[in-house]
């Protein structure tokens, strides 16, 4: 089975700049991991692999220093990858993302099984890979629990709605994003790392797609307006109380009624 698995770098932290004009993240110089829900995502594909041979192909959108995740999938079992990377496909919303991996999928070439992650820990939107499938005219689920099974012309899923368990047999190709804790994802492999040919990993800007619609790429294809975006802002303020318990619970009562609590 020839399955597409889509990843993505994601900060590796909460304390990131945003752009004031495009309303952005700043990822540039951010220390940055694999989107967890994708561990998933590829460890599903492995698995896949492993019991039906055929080929794991990653692919990822983002600035050259995503190619990160793409060697991390590799070490840990990948066949290739793609990174499609371009400034002009920054600021891009979940529909241009959507448009622009697809022109990914169709540069790696036939698919029987694309896997994403639920979500991204960035956006957590959980959208691009409903609208990947749509893009592509394929059937998708999403919220897959586990995969119950598979053979050459379609694959059974256990999707959750909304509390609810729902099975369900897909004719292939199709698209699945998969939930959290579906599987343990494997450890990427030392000796894989030291034996892993950097070729395998290719590299797309918008000039390898001569036929895409520049219009519907980066922040020119982002319906999606931001108002405005602002990280969190962090307390670090501490009180310490000290006394007997008589005395800690009457000043504790008087903090939170001062600070309206209660």
């Amino acid at each position: 089975m020839n399955i597409i698995v889509c990843v993505k770098q994601v900060p590796g932290t909460n304390k990131v700049d945003i752009d004031p004009v495009t309303g952005t993240l700043k990822r540039s110089g951010v220390a940055s991991k694999m989107n967890p829900y994708d561990l998933f995502a590829l460890e599903c594909a492995l698995e896949i692999k492993e019991q039906t041979g055929g080929v794991v192909k990653t692919l990822s959108m983002g600035p050259p220093q995503a190619k990160a995740v793409l060697d991390e999938s590799l070490w840990m079992g990948a066949d290739e990858g793609l990174l499609l990377s371009d400034r002009a496909f920054g600021g891009a919303d979940v529909l241009a993302t959507s448009y622009c991996l697809s022109l990914g999928v169709g540069r790696l070439g036939e698919f029987d099984l694309i896997i994403c992650g639920k979500q991204t820990t960035d956006g957590d939107t959980a959208q691009v890979g409903p609208e990947l499938a749509e893009r592509l005219g394929i059937e998708h689920a999403t919220n897959v629990l586990r995969i119950d099974g598979y053979d050459e012309e379609s694959v059974t899923v256990t999707i959750d709605l909304d509390g609810i368990e729902q099975t369900q047999k897909m004719l292939l190709p199709c698209l699945l994003t998969v939930e959290k804790d579906m599987n343990t994802p494997r450890l990427p492999s030392y000796l894989k790392k030291k034996s892993t040919d950097s070729e395998k990993i290719s590299v797309a800007s918008s000039a390898d797609f001569p036929g895409a619609d520049m219009t519907m790429l980066g922040l020119k294809g982002s319906p999606t307006q931001v108002e405005r975006i602002f990280p969190p802002k962090s307390n670090t303020d501490k009180t310490a109380l000290t006394g007997t318990t008589e005395e800690l619970s009457g000043a504790l009562y008087e903090l939170l009624k001062e600070s309206k609590f209660i």
